[in-house]
């Protein structure tokens, strides 16, 4: 059954956990029988567990990874730009499909942040949103404008974090 009204979404802030909520919220939006398409900026290489855990979800939740291997090259973005240019095309036409009942574009305000999109080229993404679809907005330092167009705006904020203890990324925890 699909949604009677669909709401935008910003999870945002220095804290872990923002992309860990898009997808809590598309689990259930799946048992619910409800179609999900996280759109990821930046996230360019390797297979993380949500995209092991997509493919058993499937037809009902998709994942289509976007950007460059690696991280952002922050000395130079021309590369990096160009790819999320060509994304945020793809997501466009996805979210104005009206296919999918929750859309996620997991690390857009990270793109805005690194010069990859523009911020009007995100409201212009959020104007194509369906009445009935749910668009949520990942990444750090939200943009102000992201924001007042927003619904909901959460912020993780990191108070303590076992990186700074030199516990890197674990499988199955954070990739």
């Amino acid at each position: 059954m699909p949604l009677e009204q669909g709401c935008i979404q910003v999870y945002t802030g220095n804290g872990k956990g923002k992309t860990t909520a898009a997808l809590g919220l598309a689990l259930r939006a799946v048992g619910r029988g409800l179609r999900v398409c996280m759109f990821q900026f930046i996230k360019g290489s390797g297979r993380y567990g949500e995209h092991l855990a997509a493919e058993k979800l499937a037809p009902l939740m998709t994942i289509i990874q976007t950007g460059r291997p690696g991280w952002v090259n922050t000395k130079d973005i021309t590369a990096d730009r160009q790819t999320a240019q060509e994304a945020l095309v793809q997501a466009q036409e996805l979210l104005a499909s009206g296919d999918f009942d929750l859309f996620i574009c997991d690390e857009i305000n990270g793109a805005i942040g690194f010069g990859l999109i523009d911020v009007e080229q995100v409201l212009d993404l959020i104007s194509l949103k369906p009445e009935k679809t749910e668009l949520v907005l990942t990444g750090r330092n939200a943009h102000e404008k992201v924001i007042e167009a927003a619904d909901l705006v959460t912020e993780m904020r990191e108070i303590k974090h076992y990186y700074k203890a030199g516990v890197t990324a674990r499988t199955g925890i954070e990739m």
